[in-house]
């Protein structure tokens, strides 16, 4: 029974996906359109697709007291994957443009006081004050302009704050040195097929990242697609250091 209730959560999930992202309002609002109908499914879902993101977050460091911003968080399903070491956060901002996404992320506060969801826009938001950490987790590939959401990701940021993003990718035609090199099929099947549920794979991006962290440890890796085992789709995982 409990195989059965898996498949007809992911299907829920998979209806979603095949309907694809709607196009006829603001962006928020498409987000709002898209997420809702998989909303409760959304995390399990993802923890088969979206790798790489506890991997990333193990290597993160976290001073005592931290002030930690999660663009694009989504759910807030990140502050888990710190473990114990979610105690050293004294304040975890999930900054979201998706309603229902931080309708969810609201009820993880019952674990994590120092949680707070924040509908705001990811290329012009900014906290308080200077921050620790900054993540983007799968969110880059979703905001239209991200070499905005970059530039606004280091604005917040104290000198030598980290900032740390995982997402999906493909390689430039001509990558940088040391770093992956993908087919001529890779790079033109994903992000036509991403491109439906609006997701936007920028070969420019990692290049990006890579430019402005003049310090900057890169993991490349490939994952398996639900469902289509013999599919994987690249992804990267990069953390730096402000300048």
């Amino acid at each position: 029974m409990r195989r059965l209730d898996t498949l007809r959560a992911d299907l829920s999930v998979l209806r979603a996906m095949a309907r694809g992202m709607p196009k006829t309002h603001s962006h928020a609002d498409d987000l709002a359109a898209f997420y809702a109908p998989q909303i409760e499914h959304y995390d399990r879902f993802r923890e088969r697709l979206l790798q790489g993101r506890e991997q990333l977050i193990s290597k993160l460091p976290l001073p005592m007291h931290a002030h930690v911003v999660d663009l694009g968080g989504g759910t807030g399903r990140n502050i888990e994957y710190f473990g114990e070491r979610a105690s050293h956060i004294a304040r975890y901002d999930v900054v979201d443009l998706c309603a229902p996404m931080l309708a969810h992320a609201r009820q993880r506060k019952r674990r994590f006081p120092q949680l707070h969801a924040i509908h705001g826009d990811a290329t012009i938001w900014t906290p308080h004050e200077p921050v620790d950490v900054v993540i983007m987790s799968y969110a880059l590939t979703m905001i239209p302009n991200w070499r905005a959401a970059i530039v606004n990701a280091l604005r917040m940021l104290k000198p030598g704050g980290t900032l740390g993003v995982v997402d999906f990718y493909v390689a430039a035609e001509s990558p940088l040195p040391g770093c992956s090199r993908h087919s001529w099929l890779t790079r033109k099947f994903w992000p036509a097929w991403f491109k439906h549920d609006g997701v936007r794979l920028d070969s420019a991006q990692l290049p990006t990242l890579c430019n402005v962290l003049k310090t900057c440890e890169l993991t490349e890796a490939s994952a398996p697609v639900p469902y289509l085992p013999l599919v994987h789709v690249p992804w990267y995982a990069c953390i730096g250091r402000k300048p």
